[in-house]
Order: C-alpha cells, then sequence, then structure tokens
C-alpha cells in the first residue's frame, strides 16, 4: 500500500494481527522519521499496533530538509488557519487510507501530535463526525477556539502532555486548550512536565504510553 503521505511506518511483531493504529504526527520542520523514535519504547507493551508517523504534506519554509502541516512564516492568524485546513484535508485522507488498509474504524485509531502536529491532531479528533480512541498532545494548543468550536462534531478523549519551561510553545497555551475542551463537552486530561522545555522527555512519553495502553484496553 502506498499512501497519500510518505510514512514511516513500525509493523507488530510478524504474525502478530493489526488490531489497532497509532498515528503520529511531527511538529514544524520535522518529519515522520523524528517523531516515530517514540514507538521504540510503545511498540513492545502495543503488540497489535501498527504505528504510521506520516511526513507533513509541505517542505518546511524555514528547514528545507523538514516538512510542515502549515506555514508558519506569516504571523497572520487568519492566514494560518486557511492552511491548516489543507492539511486537514490530506491527513483526513490518508487516515482514510489507514482504515481501509488494515480494516479499522476510529475508535481502533489515536492520534498523537507533537508541537505543530499536536494542533493538527486536536482539530482531527474533534472536526470528525465519529470519535477516535484517543487524542495524545505534546506541547501544543489550539489553533483557533472559534472556528473550531463551530465545527467540532465529535468528542474524542484527550491527554494534554507540556513542558512548564517551553519556550517555543508557552505552557499557558495548555491550560487554555484544557478549559476549551472542558466547556466543549470533551474528557480531558493534562499532565504539565517539571524543568521541561519543547521536548517530549522520558516521562512524557511514559505517561502518554499509559494513557494509550488504558484507552485500547492493552493488558
Amino acid at each position: 500500500m502506498t499512501f497519500c503521505l510518505t510514512t514511516t511506518i513500525t509493523k507488530p511483531e510478524k504474525d502478530i494481527k493489526v488490531e489497532n493504529a497509532v498515528i503520529l504526527l511531527h511538529g514544524y520542520g520535522g518529519d515522520g522519521k523524528d517523531i516515530n523514535i517514540l514507538t521504540l519504547s510503545w511498540k513492545r507493551f502495543l503488540p497489535n499496533t501498527i504505528f504510521l508517523s506520516p511526513d507533513g504534506h509541505e517542505k518546511c519554509e524555514i528547514n528545507p530538509s523538514g516538512f510542515q502541516w502549515f506555514d508558519l512564516t506569516s504571523g497572520n492568524s487568519k492566514y494560518i488557519l486557511e492552511q491548516s485546513k489543507k492539511a486537514e484535508l490530506k491527513l483526513k485522507e490518508f487516515i482514510e487510507e489507514v482504515k481501509n488498509e488494515y480494516n479499522l474504524d476510529n475508535s481502533q485509531i489515536c492520534l498523537v501530535g507533537f508541537s505543530q502536529g499536536c494542533m493538527m491532531a486536536l482539530n482531527l479528533g474533534l472536526i470528525n463526525n465519529e470519535n477516535f480512541n484517543c487524542i495524545v498532545g505534546f506541547s501544543g494548543k489550539v489553533i483557533d477556539e472559534e472556528d473550531l468550536k463551530k465545527r467540532k462534531n465529535s468528542s474524542t478523549k484527550t491527554l494534554l502532555i507540556h513542558g512548564d519551561s517551553d519556550e517555543v510553545v508557552s505552557p499557558t497555551f495548555l491550560l487554555e486548550a484544557k478549559d476549551f475542551l472542558i466547556r466543549n463537552n470533551v474528557d480531558v486530561e493534562t499532565k504539565l512536565i517539571k524543568n521541561c522545555g519543547h521536548q517530549i522527555p522520558v516521562e512524557a512519553s511514559s505517561y502518554a504510553l499509559n494513557y494509550i495502553k488504558n484507552n485500547l484496553n492493552v493488558k
């Protein structure tokens, strides 16, 4: 199967049936290989799970060796929102391809994202007509609360993790996103990691893994 986005894939061990999928969305200027590193420690605890980490659909404006889900060279919020919606369409196509290829439905799919990827995961998880299994967002925020509120069709349960010393995406955005999700009837958990910048430390990775395991009912 060739997906619409170039994808780094970590499959279950040989002969183990795929029962779940975790889709991991990288941050601005990164790629699927970057965020797929999480699967090195996750895969043995999620044996029936396939991990798919697509590259963004655009080359990054600032780092041409990496990719982006939307352009951040302009500070224009309207432009950013428009560009993020283009990425949504491509990612929705990608998710449908994954569902068809592995015979999965939304309840068997977890959306995970870091930074810009977290922003995309939040939108995708809430505008779909059917809940996904869960969303895990690292170091992100809601792109546009008013727009997302209007387009919200589902209430995928969500875990947001953020470093308290994040110098790229302020941890205040964690509180704002939590407030938004609560007000819009989404089951949300949050975790603030002490002395952590714009990254995914072992503590955050372990916390996210346990959340995913619980939601996928993996023993």
